[in-house]
């Protein structure tokens, strides 16, 4: 087995239950449209890391939670496939043999798409373009699922659940207030991701606000026509743009210009 601490009867244990918890969120997301397979891993890989322990409980837990996120999250999309051939009148067989087709298409493409970055970037570097924060989060929780609460640095509980209640309260504080003045009430979530990633997404974010509402006042009809497909559009060459960069990558051809903002350097 690639991972020895994940033993057979927890893998078993994991497939029995996985697809009582699928049903659920795919349940769910089709009533709300929010897929929680995370949630769900994120309970598994504490079960599972404190039930194997100090012998593997990391690696053990990690693993349990990958397979179970993978499932959970392939149900909900089936879900949300099944809504999209409804509203477009479309055959549920169809859509239903097309995710089995893309099923097995991704069982080949993932891991030829996971070994083109790692073979082309620094993954998991602070300081590199691909950081993986994921990465250090479920190892970090899957380290407290083995060690508990102790673990964690001084007062980083108590923080962590004082936050919890200012973000309560700064939601609850955006719905009671009116319109106008909960526009100016930052998003908690939005105000998170920043710490996740990296502060060079929030100034992405600001770039692309700042185009939206000056587009609105120019033309705002045009701006809720066309805004849509204006970030689907940014999103999908981003995307795609990443494949021919990691072949230059792994060909060692580098641009001819490059610009890196870093902190100053201080000569004593």
């Amino acid at each position: 087995m690639m991972f020895p601490q994940l033993k057979w009867y927890l893998v078993l244990s994991t497939y029995l239950v996985v697809p009582l918890l699928a049903f659920c969120n795919s349940y769910g997301t089709g009533l709300t449209n929010c897929n929680l397979a995370s949630t769900y891993g994120k309970t598994g890989l504490f079960i599972f890391a404190s039930w194997v322990g100090h012998h593997g409980g990391v690696i053990a837990g990690l693993a349990a939670c990958g397979v179970m996120m993978s499932i959970i999250s392939t149900a909900s999309d089936l879900m949300q496939d099944f809504k999209t051939s409804y509203l477009t009148l479309s055959s549920p067989r169809s859509m239903f043999v097309s995710q089995l087709i893309g099923t097995a298409l991704g069982c080949v493409i993932a891991p030829l798409t996971f070994w083109l970055y790692w073979m082309s970037f620094d993954i998991g570097n602070p300081d590199g373009m691909f950081k993986a924060p994921y990465v250090v989060i479920y190892r970090e929780m899957s380290i407290m699922g083995v060690e508990g609460f102790s673990v964690l640095p001084q007062h980083c509980l108590a923080i962590c659940s004082v936050f919890f209640f200012v973000a309560i309260a700064i939601n609850l504080l955006r719905d009671v207030t009116p319109t106008r003045v909960s526009n100016f009430i930052p998003l908690p979530m939005a105000m998170v991701v920043p710490f996740y990633i990296g502060a060079y997404f929030a100034i992405d974010m600001f770039v692309g606000t700042v185009i939206l509402f000056v587009w609105e006042r120019v033309n705002r009809k045009e701006s809720e026509d066309f805004a849509g497909a204006v970030a689907s559009g940014l999103i999908c060459g981003d995307g795609i743009w990443s494949v021919p960069s990691s072949v230059l990558s792994i060909l060692k051809i580098d641009p001819p210009m490059c610009m890196y903002i870093k902190p100053s350097l201080t000569y004593g």
